[in-house]
């Protein structure tokens, strides 16, 4: 919004947008915001270096959560915050508001009311990691709607790191091995997948690394399966959220900075390679900073 007087957008307007994820898996997120918000910039944070958050304590993934949200505000100065992550969202988002209440956040879930509207049989899949199934928040929306659908969860141990490893640049074939076998072991363990009575026809993508799995998914799943991620959700959120605040940028100045930066705790090769790969960013749109921060 341009200040009446002036003429000028607030200078906060001006400021990017956070968003971060244990890895490489916000990006699917990025990407939606992106679309969304294209006069936006962007600074996403990759905690490469204690990925996968899904198979940690949830007082460690709150911990790292709050670290890094003084991170990229006190650094980047940050209008907003997108947490890109099932289970950072789950462990830390209650204890995020407390803390910034001024501060613009956006959190992820998996999108159980989304896939009651598009569910024929009342069948509904979840795929998530273990420490999203296991959070009281994840308990929570699953009791919040339990009486409208029969919901089958299936923890997915490994699966978002094994997406992490495809992505580094010359993937081994082992890489794509392991994600075939883990969703065929998890997608069986479930049950029957199809559109007739009984079957499990909507798949909610409970964690953002899984959307970069979708083709293998539908490969595996047939076309009568619908999935379901998170990403353009978030995306309209934010939009509202800043819409509401007077927080939009109208329009990228002249001489402005790169609209996205992309930051990682760990392997600076492995998130140029998913930059490139999903984003089609170029290397230098990456840079690695300290996992202790």
């Amino acid at each position: 919004m341009f200040n009446r007087v002036t003429g000028l957008q607030p200078l906060k307007a001006l400021c990017p947008i956070g968003v971060f994820d244990s890895g490489i898996g916000g990006l699917s997120v990025l990407r939606a915001l992106q679309k969304e918000l294209p006069q936006e910039r962007f600074v996403y944070l990759a905690d490469n270096a204690h990925a996968p958050y899904g198979e940690k304590s949830e007082n460690f993934v709150s911990q790292r959560t709050h670290a890094i949200a003084h991170y990229l505000q006190t650094q980047h100065q940050i209008k907003a915050l997108v947490v890109a992550c099932n289970t950072a969202t789950a462990a830390a988002i209650q204890g995020l508001r407390a803390a910034y209440p001024t501060l613009p956040l956006v959190g992820v879930e998996p999108a159980l009311k989304p896939a009651l509207a598009l569910s024929s049989t009342r069948r509904i899949g979840v795929i998530a990691t273990r420490g999203t199934v296991a959070s009281v928040k994840f308990s929570r929306l699953l009791a919040s709607v339990k009486n409208e659908a029969h919901f089958v969860v299936q923890a997915c141990n490994g699966l978002a790191l094994a997406i992490e490893q495809s992505t580094l640049p010359d993937p081994s074939h082992d890489a794509q091995a392991q994600i075939t076998r883990l969703l065929q072991t998890y997608t069986q363990a479930m049950g029957h997948f199809g559109s007739a009575p009984g079957d499990i026809d909507t798949l909610v993508l409970g964690c953002t690394h899984y959307v970069f799995v979708e083709h293998d998914l539908r490969t595996l799943l047939g076309p009568d399966v619908q999935l379901v991620s998170t990403g353009e959700p978030v995306a309209r959120q934010t939009h509202r959220l800043l819409a509401a605040a007077s927080l939009l940028n109208a329009a990228q100045p002249e001489g402005a900075e790169p609209t996205m930066r992309l930051l990682t705790t760990g392997d600076l090769k492995g998130l140029q390679a998913a930059a490139q790969r999903w984003l089609g960013l170029p290397e230098e749109a990456c840079e690695a900073v300290p996992a202790s921060l």
